[in-house]
């Protein structure tokens, strides 16, 4: 996680998730922008002193260094954060720096020189300039993994590196060589080494819990502060903009601000109480440099915690996902709606279309990927690969009492006249009042998709098929139909708000819908998904579908023209799993393997 603050925009933070980049407004967090060329996952990003660019590392070795302001204005300086977050990131270069993970990546302060370090077999880092690639020194000295690096932003340039091998690397340039190492001052791994910003100090953080400072300028060691502080590796490190004093971060649950001059902790930011929380484990901690004081740190779970000195608990905390959200549901229609996202961690939050906010759901949550949701106003079901359901509630957004056991793996779930439909590999799972009323098994085929409407359920299978129930008073499914149009899986269905159309998709990416009072075919031409349908979202008045697919795409379809189609291209990094509508239809809502929900206009999409 790094940050910029440059005096005509707005302070940003930046941050990795999956193959993807994003630049976030510390002021207003639902405004931000991602970047998505790296082709694995990305492993660390730093934005330049200028704040013009942005460096950014994957887990195979390369950089990619692009233009984060994308738009100057005639005196050239940068457009607001606004502005530019909404706007294309322009890719500038991609340089193969080590065979393996990046860990961390430094600027020089003119801009033009960036340090890279990680795990490679042939080198554990190297320095080039920005715009060109061209090598400008070495970076030697260790046995073993680096894990950090800090650039002094003053002439004459130096350099510190932390490594795996438990010491400290000094640099000077340019062009950098080996100066010194520090080594038996540490005894453990090297997590975070910093300069400060007059350059006259440098500090290093490790496993050892131990913070020892050296001079900027020539890297001997001074004085070691704080033993025993923290109780657990302190990860991360960041320096004030007056030099005096810098925050750690800490497996400890802690996040401590250190007078330097004094050499001790003058405030201390504890997350989880005394019980020993591994999400609450502070990983990384910014001090951006701005006014307020604020701090930004990053637990385990991918939590944003905004901390201002003088206060206990954070004045706000952002959270999401960190792993590729699988399911989304959505609590209503209207301008201001409440959705529901699930991820491959079994991590579940809700979100306010309002505010573009996340909040994860407290309580005991899914242990493993989360499959599909079904909402009341008051609820929230969700099912996972943990073969439970489980219910939150909206007000409390907390989990409720014990997961309810399903039978088998679940595939999907659908509800209707207050009765839940749960297709799992054997069957369906029926629940009323949030209790198990009876089970339907499928045979020769396994369930794939369900969906519901009334009296009706409908059931997509492996075979190609849809079969079509009717339940009654007692909970009981009878055949009444059987659809067999479709060449392939069937992977998603979707009825309209009053029950007249369902759309069925399948893994070949076709979409079919029928008209359920004779069961002929409506519609067979919406057919653009490249790979398998994942999710389709009728409008309320069920003119408009949106769908997603595997293939990132989403489409917007109309009944009324059924060749014409409106493309929101590549919009989730490894596929669309679940849409919705908002805003009486004007927006599209979408969730996706990159771990963002995203909101769009559908007017502005091509």
């Amino acid at each position: 996680m790094s940050q910029v603050n440059n005096d005509n925009e707005r302070p940003l933070s930046i941050h990795q998730s999956g193959k993807s980049i994003f630049l976030r407004s510390l002021d207003d967090p639902s405004i931000s922008k991602q970047y998505n060329n790296h082709t694995v996952q990305t492993s660390v990003a730093r934005f330049s002193p200028s704040g013009f660019y942005v460096a950014s590392g994957d887990v195979s070795g390369s950089v990619k260094v692009w233009d984060a302001v994308e738009g100057v204005n005639t005196k050239g300086t940068p457009q607001s954060a606004s502005s530019h977050l909404r706007s294309e990131l322009t890719y500038l270069g991609e340089y193969h720096i080590i065979s393996g993970r990046i860990n961390d990546i430094a600027w020089d302060g003119d801009s033009q020189r960036i340090i890279a370090v990680g795990d490679g077999r042939e080198r554990f880092g190297h320095c080039i300039t920005a715009d060109s690639g061209n090598s400008v020194g070495e970076i030697s000295g260790h046995s073993s993994a680096i894990n950090s690096v800090s650039i002094r932003q003053q002439r004459p340039l130096r350099a510190a590196t932390g490594s795996d091998d438990s010491s400290l690397v000094f640099l000077h340039g340019a062009p950098f060589k080996f100066q010194a190492k520090a080594g038996g001052l540490h005894k453990g791994y090297v997590y975070g080494v910093g300069f400060s910003p007059d350059g006259n100090q440098l500090v290093s953080v490790g496993a050892d819990r131990r913070i020892q400072l050296y001079d900027g300028k020539t890297g001997e060691p001074t004085v070691q502060i704080g033993e025993s502080e923290h109780k657990g590796s302190i990860f991360g490190v960041s320096w004030a903009k007056d030099s005096k004093r810098f925050v750690t971060a800490s497996a400890d649950q802690t996040v401590k601000l250190w007078d330097v001059e004094a050499g001790k902790a003058v405030q201390t930011w504890k997350f989880g109480g005394d019980n020993i929380s591994i999400p609450n484990h502070q990983v990384g901690v910014v001090w951006p440099s701005r006014s307020d004081g604020l701090v930004v740190s990053l637990n385990l779970a991918g939590d944003l915690n905004y901390l201002v000195e003088g206060t206990q608990k954070p004045t706000k905390v952002v959270q999401g996902h960190n792993k590729s959200i699988t399911a989304l549901g959505s609590g209503g229609e209207g301008k201001t709606q409440i959705f529901w996202t699930g991820s491959f961690d079994g991590r579940v939050c809700s979100w306010d279309s309002t505010t573009g906010l996340g909040s994860a759901v407290d309580g005991s949550t899914h242990t493993n990927q989360v499959m599909a949701f079904s909402t009341t106003p008051t609820r929230a079901y969700s099912v996972a690969w943990d073969d439970t359901l489980r219910i939150a509630d909206t007000s409390s957004n907390t989990f409720l009492g014990e997961a309810a056991k399903l039978t088998a793996q679940p595939k999907g779930m659908a509800s209707a006249e207050g009765r839940l439909f749960v297709a799992t590999a054997t069957g369906v799972d029926i629940f009323s009042k949030d209790t198990l009323v009876g089970t339907h098994p499928i045979k020769d085929s396994t369930p794939s998709a369900i969906g519901a409407y009334g009296s009706l359920v409908a059931v997509g299978d492996d075979a190609y098929a849809v079969h079509i129930f009717t339940i009654d008073s007692s909970h009981k499914l009878f055949p009444k139909v059987k659809l067999t149009k479709s060449l392939a899986m069937i992977t998603a269905l979707s009825f309209t708000p009053d029950g007249s159309l369902l759309a069925v998709g399948n893994s070949q990416g076709k979409i079919v819908v029928y008209d359920t009072s004779t069961w002929e075919v409506k519609t067979d031409r919406w057919s653009a998904h490249t790979a398998r349908v994942i999710s389709i979202a009728w409008n309320a008045d069920g003119i408009h579908a949106a769908s997603g697919g595997l293939d990132t795409n989403i489409f917007v379809w109309s009944l009324k023209s059924p060749g014409k189609r409106v493309k929101a291209a590549n919009a989730h990094k490894d596929g669309v799993y679940g849409v919705s509508w908002l805003d009486g239809g004007k927006k599209v809502v979408s969730a996706g393997g990159d771990a963002a929900l995203k909101i769009w206009d559908v007017s502005k999409l091509e």
